[in-house]
């Protein structure tokens, strides 16, 4: 793992992160391990998740097929208002203090939540219908993505047992019907295609952020890109790459637990750095449904440590967040498509 960074001129720092065993029996041991490492990098791998990795690698193989289309057939796809479909490189930009207006270089797909345009539960902000490609374009293309979304979302709840437990709370306290029972669950596609990056000029795969709610799962190739920062306020910021680990979903806590937690456990910086390598990865964001008031939890607080952030709802929280980091749909020429 010692490849040098590009544009770093020390060599690269790796992280060491904790690892949760989703098929161990002892659950206290998978508490203690998890606890821990939500106190210290708010990143930890999973394994043994019940998701094979034959499966898996179908997902990347699909994810390729999807991203080696031509543009022209990819802006068909563009995401719509409501975050489901294409963004090209550039449409979105994360950290818009050092990424001088220029944009993250990734191409992404979203995919959410399929709900029936005649549902009523389609009227609200992040629920509706996906936008697909043409069966005859990408055979067996949605069938995959759907049976990922599917099995991706029960690991995610699995996960969320522990973190609930290690919270000094009800182990389904977040596996509710008015919670993750009707979460906003997001699979989004990835692809770094290559370009360079140059922290000093601003140039990244993606920018410095952390992710806006519960958790995210993230699955990667082999190709060595993110990186966390465990102190965001230390100067100068001190970046650590996060190994890929095949087979394995690295999780990491987004902002919403944090709010959750009063800072307790933490929503980790982390960014992508490329150099000339192409790289993919499958991020799964899992967000409580759209009228949970994420409020500061009980065991959270204290007289002498109240609460640090006001009640919120889910669904106001996360379409600020969006709109803060993504391109205007207005940008993009329709007749292109």
């Amino acid at each position: 793992m010692e490849k040098q960074c590009v544009n770093d001129i020390e060599a690269p720092k790796m992280s060491v992160l904790n690892c949760i065993d989703l098929s161990n029996p002892d659950i206290n041991q998978s508490v203690s391990l998890l606890k821990q490492a939500c106190l210290d990098s708010g990143f930890f791998y999973v394994v043994n998740h019940g998701m094979s990795e034959e499966f898996m690698d179908k997902v990347f193989a699909q994810s390729r097929r999807l991203f080696c289309l031509p543009l022209n057939e990819k802006m068909k796809l563009l995401r719509n208002e409501k975050h489901r479909g294409y963004t090209p490189v550039l449409d979105e930009i994360l950290d818009s203090e050092n990424q001088a207006h220029v944009g993250d270089y990734k191409e992404g797909y979203y995919i959410g939540v399929e709900v029936p345009e005649d549902d009523p539960e389609a009227e609200k902000p992040f629920y509706g219908q996906n936008v697909w490609p043409a069966p005859g374009l990408l055979p067996g293309w949605r069938e995959t993505m759907e049976k990922f979304h599917q099995e991706a979302l029960e690991i995610a709840i699995a996960v969320a047992r522990i973190i609930a437990l290690a919270l000094d709370l009800e182990s389904e306290f977040f596996d509710k019907p008015d919670m993750l029972g009707k979460s906003i669950a997001t699979l989004r596609l990835l692809h770094y295609e290559g370009q360079m990056s140059d922290p000093s000029k601003g140039i990244y795969g993606a920018g410095a952020h952390s992710d806006f709610g519960l958790i995210t799962l993230l699955a990667t190739d082999d190709v060595l890109g993110l990186q966390i920062c465990k102190d965001k306020d230390a100067k100068p910021q001190i970046w650590e790459y996060v190994p890929p680990l095949k087979g394995a979903f690295v999780v990491n806590l987004g902002d919403m637990l944090e709010r959750w937690s009063n800072c307790v456990f933490k929503s980790t910086l982390h960014r992508v750095l490329v150099n000339d390598q192409e790289r993919y990865s499958i991020a799964y964001f899992v967000e409580p449904c759209h009228d949970c008031l994420v409020e500061c939890l009980p065991t959270c607080k204290s007289e002498n440590n109240p609460p640090k952030f006001p009640p919120i709802l889910c669904q106001t929280y996360l379409s600020q967040r969006y709109k803060d980091t993504h391109a205007d749909l207005s940008r993009y020429n329709k007749t292109e498509a």
